[in-house]
């Protein structure tokens, strides 16, 4: 009986979990690259940038995520600025785990030793070839750890979508317990995170490894 209950909400569950995957997918691919920009800027010796992009960091910190998914998607209309559902949901991801990024980045960059970037100086490397082939390596290797915690959580937080609306893992799970009223599919939702956890977090590992080298 259960098994064939689970084949019944399955479809729904796994329409649900591309969301959640699509969420996750493109906040990741966009929130690094941003994120590592801010963390350049945030040691930047131009004040006025600097005092911007702390500003930035301090309001998308310290405030719920939940309350940013609100405000672009119910505030940012009051002013003439609409985004659609997705478009919304992503736009608050990535402004929000971008600074998250940014610190732990700027922390990987603090910790390369200044003696290397000198003797690569006088070796006349170009600040191009030394940012990519001196410094991201070493700053792979340091931020892996702090930035997986952060990737382990951006599964999780996806789930908040469901407060704009948009039909993620969670929300399909909550849409079957109501009309079925039982808990098998919350069972079935955890699962399906469970796996989503386990993979990532031996993705994880597996870089690590492959920067240990640098120790």
């Amino acid at each position: 009986m259960s098994w064939q209950y689970f084949t019944g909400i399955f479809p729904a569950l796994l329409s649900g979990t591309s969301m959640t995957l699509s969420i996750f997918g493109l906040t990741l691919l966009l929130a690094l690259p941003l994120g590592l920009l801010v963390s350049v800027g945030l040691r930047s010796h131009f004040k006025p940038l600097r005092a911007l992009l702390d500003f930035y960091v301090w309001v998308m910190r310290g405030t719920p995520l939940l309350l940013q998914l609100i405000f672009v998607f119910y505030g940012l209309p009051l002013i003439h600025l609409v985004l659609e559902r997705y478009s919304a949901a992503l736009f608050a991801f990535v402004l929000n785990y971008a600074t998250y990024f940014a610190e732990i980045f700027r922390g990987g960059l603090q910790s390369v030793d200044q003696g290397q970037i000198e003797a690569a100086q006088m070796l006349k490397l170009k600040p191009k070839q030394i940012f990519m082939h001196i410094i991201l390596p070493q700053v792979n290797k340091k931020v892996i750890p702090a930035i997986g915690n952060e990737v382990i959580n951006l599964v999780k937080d996806s789930s908040l979508v469901y407060v704009i609306g948009l039909g993620d893992l969670l929300r399909a799970g909550n849409i079957a317990m109501a009309r079925d009223v039982t808990l098998l599919p919350l069972l079935a939702v955890a699962a399906i995170y469970l796996v989503l956890t386990a993979v990532l977090t031996w993705l994880l590992r597996r870089a690590e490894r492959h920067y240990a080298y640098y120790e």
